[in-house]
């Protein structure tokens, strides 16, 4: 489990720095500003209904206008009462979450918050079951009953990660009276809790937050009005940042912007540097048609792969080779990947393939969402790849919202993902990618892994499951369902007028706007 999150800021246009986390030393304001705070990003929104995305872009807005029974303060990876006035397990087992509602939350158009609402958002979430949505988060959730103030859940087997779990965007609560048991709600209208109302919402373009004067939780720092501002590309995102079209920047800016920062190239303004658990896989589609359905072929890319290129090339060193299913600085992070397959190697990849009486080359599609960074990632594999004589790649590029649909249906024999962790506990890299039913749709499904799963999740003292967590990453890089790539840190860019912006994100999923404050 992370423990910290280690800050570094870097300081232009000088900028007087307090000790400590960047705590700013500001001079006051005669006047303080009202207009809403721009933050950009190239996170994209799929659904703004909880039951219908389990994406970044799409958990970012969740965290500010709906609440969770539980949530993560600043800095911590424990989770703390939201929602809820308390919770605990019931009995040994780890098998009953039991929670007490507040009884003072209401939704932000003025009906009374529930335990029956908490009830109903997680039962349509899991009765809905899109194809992109949270449902495969909770595998082990049986039921919910809600008596009253109390909402008991009822697990079918022993799950210490569940807490975490009900911290995440999985666990928004919605107000059961405008949100359709069985469909996703349309239109742009959200009905929530959480420190902030949506008051507009343009796909794709922009979401217009203000502080829901009626917010009751473990939030206790009342935000102002923030405009979140959605680019394609990071291309995009980087010119906004240079016309001073935006205040804040996070997520993703292009890998020869960030490499440029601190440099006299780089635009003035605040940086904030912290350590990330973002990584990225390429996945394989082992469903039967696909030629990755072979495990050979799957071990024959892994041999091949050369990540030391990729970062340098494609991302100009702002990223790190990863070679392993769980990132550097949580708990069974190992180097499995680079045990098996130490260097790039066409010979070994030709034996992996020639064993198993696989006709050469292997012609599949590697697919990837539309960006040009991501664009020249997916060139350089297909370089890597084609220069062996192994393999002919067809590389595919589509917007997100209809990549996602794309793969979870299995169009593309691979596909490049990045991946943020649920919440800060190694169990969001290895049940929801690689477990039964996992969220890449990949069709992958091992006995021994989700076994191995299962036991990790027996231990309330996390790092106990190590053995397990290792255990798990040996059998991934034997089966290869996926290949890591590379774990990069975080960036956010904010204007001198702008404070706050080293918190807005921690490494928990938790997108806190409510942070940003003018100076």
């Amino acid at each position: 489990m992370r423990s910290t999150v280690r800050l570094r800021i870097l300081i232009t246009c000088g900028v007087l720095v307090a000790a400590g986390l960047g705590g700013w030393q500001l001079l006051p304001s005669d006047e303080a500003r009202t207009d809403a705070i721009t933050v950009g990003t190239t996170d994209e929104v799929t659904s703004l209904d909880p039951a219908g995305a389990y994406d970044a872009g799409s958990w970012a807005l969740y965290s500010n206008v709906f609440q969770s029974l539980l949530t993560f303060k600043t800095g911590f990876t424990t989770p703390v009462p939201d929602a809820a006035e308390s919770c605990k397990f019931v009995g040994a087992k780890l098998s009953t979450y039991r929670c007490e509602l507040r009884d003072d939350l209401t939704f932000a158009n003025g009906r009374k918050v529930t335990a029956e609402d908490v009830k109903y958002s997680f039962e349509r979430m899991l009765r809905i079951k899109t194809d992109v949505g949270p449902q495969p988060l909770f595998p082990t959730l049986k039921n919910v009953v809600a008596e009253g103030r109390t909402v008991t859940f009822n697990l079918s087997g022993r799950d210490a990660t569940f807490p975490l779990k009900l911290a995440t965007g999985a666990g928004s609560i919605v107000d059961r009276s405008q949100y359709p048991a069985g469909a996703l709600r349309v239109g742009n209208a959200v009905d929530g809790s959480g420190p902030y109302v949506l008051k507009e919402y343009k796909p794709g373009e922009s979401a217009r937050l203000e502080p829901n004067p009626h917010y009751k939780g473990a939030i206790t720092k009342a935000g102002g009005p923030v405009l979140v501002k959605y680019f394609t590309e990071s291309e995009r995102l980087a010119t906004a940042w240079r016309n001073k079209q935006v205040d804040v920047t996070h997520r993703q800016m292009p890998p020869k912007f960030l490499s440029d920062l601190g440099s006299t190239k780089a635009t003035s303004g605040r940086i904030t540097e912290a350590e990330s658990p973002e990584i990225r896989n390429l996945n394989f589609n082992v469903r039967s048609g696909s030629p990755m359905a072979e495990k050979a072929v799957r071990q024959a890319v892994a041999a091949v792969i050369d990540r030391p290129a990729i970062v340098t090339g494609a991302y100009q060193g702002t990223v790190e080779p990863l070679y392993s299913l769980i990132p550097q600085g949580f708990i069974g992070h190992s180097t499995a990947f680079y045990d098996a397959y130490p260097d790039p190697s066409a010979k070994k990849a030709k034996s992996l393939l020639r064993e198993a009486d696989v006709e050469t080359p292997v012609t599949f599609t590697l697919g990837y969402r539309k960006d040009a960074t991501y664009g020249a990632e997916a060139a350089e594999l297909k370089r890597q790849l084609e220069a062996t004589g192994l393999f002919e790649v067809e590389v595919v590029a589509a917007e997100w919202k209809d990549f996602q649909k794309a793969y979870a249906k299995g169009e593309y024999d691979a596909y490049t993902v990045g991946w943020l962790p649920d919440f800060p506990d190694s169990d969001s890299f290895t049940a929801p990618l690689v477990g039964t039913g996992n969220t890449l749709h990949n069709g992958f499904s091992s006995r021994k892994v989700d076994s191995l799963i299962a036991a990790t999740q027996q231990y309330s003292d996390r790092g106990a499951a190590s053995n397990d967590f290792e255990a798990i990453q040996l059998e991934v890089a034997k089966d290869v369902p996926l290949v890591p790539l590379w774990q990069k840190k975080d960036y956010v860019l904010a204007t001198d007028d702008v404070a706050g912006s080293q918190y807005l994100t921690d490494g928990t999923g938790i997108w806190r706007l409510w942070e940003l404050d003018w100076i």
